[in-house]
């Protein structure tokens, strides 16, 4: 099976211009996602590590990196559209795809790793992590959403681990909670983390796809597969610990990420 980690990357944002080229801990936040991405090739064969953007800035830096940039048109309307338009022009043509965004240095390259193994095995459409939170953490999620109603994304997923739904409300309710908490340092709600792996046919399938009617409600762009009849595989995953902030969208974030680092 061949395998292409693409990072989407762009200079231009609203709030953070040129964040993949910013300096975290000594590196740029780009080589950080890099080295992330090229920890996890390292784990399998035919893996292939490349960037995509638009922006000659972002192509300079993945040559003195020595990763692969595949340039992209301006117009790709999400990290998702950049990801297809680069995996197209990959003369080796691969056969799962994953998108990491280029603003997530601290994401755990074992994720990754747990992703690709998930789809040689579930051979799903769509291959995305969750984690299982504990009671302390669903906690502070329910007060995150007190005054940020649309941070955060849970899911739900059967037996096998095929995704049911995915919701900015914390999913599923719960009843008899406290014997629950008695029961188990684990709480049953499980959040997600914005990673994809997509099988090829598939990634090509969803980018031709309308906008859908709950994705748009929501604001979650895997709603739009699941309301098409794609499948989706939930891999467990653990921070085991580690920071778990995976997206850097400002400079108060990017400050945060390097207190983390340090510590």
């Amino acid at each position: 099976m061949k395998t292409a980690i693409i990072i989407p990357a762009r200079y231009g944002s609203t709030r953070f211009p040129g964040k993949p080229l910013a300096m975290l801990a000594g590196q740029s936040v780009l080589e950080r996602v890099a080295g992330v991405a090229q920890s996890a090739a390292s784990a399998h064969a035919n893996v292939s590590v490349h960037i995509a953007t638009d922006d000659d800035r972002i192509a300079a830096e993945a040559a003195r990196i020595c990763v692969a940039c595949l340039m992209t048109p301006a117009s790709a309307a999400t990290g998702t559209d950049r990801v297809m338009a680069a995996a197209s022009q990959i003369a080796d043509t691969p056969d799962f795809i994953i998108n990491l965004q280029g603003d997530a240095p601290l994401t755990p390259h074992d994720f990754i790793t747990a992703m690709i193994e998930a789809f040689q095995s579930s051979r799903a459409d769509i291959v995305t992590p969750v984690t299982q939170l504990s009671w302390d953490a669903l906690d502070q999620l329910r007060a995150s959403k007190a005054l940020t109603p649309f941070s955060g994304t849970t899911a739900t997923f059967d037996a096998s681990g095929r995704a049911l739904w995915f919701s900015k409300n914390i999913i599923p309710a719960i009843r008899k909670e406290k014997d629950l908490r008695a029961a188990s340092p684990l709480s049953p709600v499980h959040r997600h983390i914005g990673l994809y792996g997509y099988a090829l046919p598939a990634l090509q399938k969803y980018v031709a796809l309308p906008q859908s009617l709950y994705e748009e409600l929501e604001g979650l762009e895997q709603l739009r597969a699941l309301e098409n009849g794609m499948t989706i595989q939930c891999v467990k995953v653990d921070y085991k610990g580690r920071p778990a902030m995976t997206g850097i969208d400002s400079p108060e974030d990017l400050a945060r990420a390097e207190l983390l680092l340090a510590s």
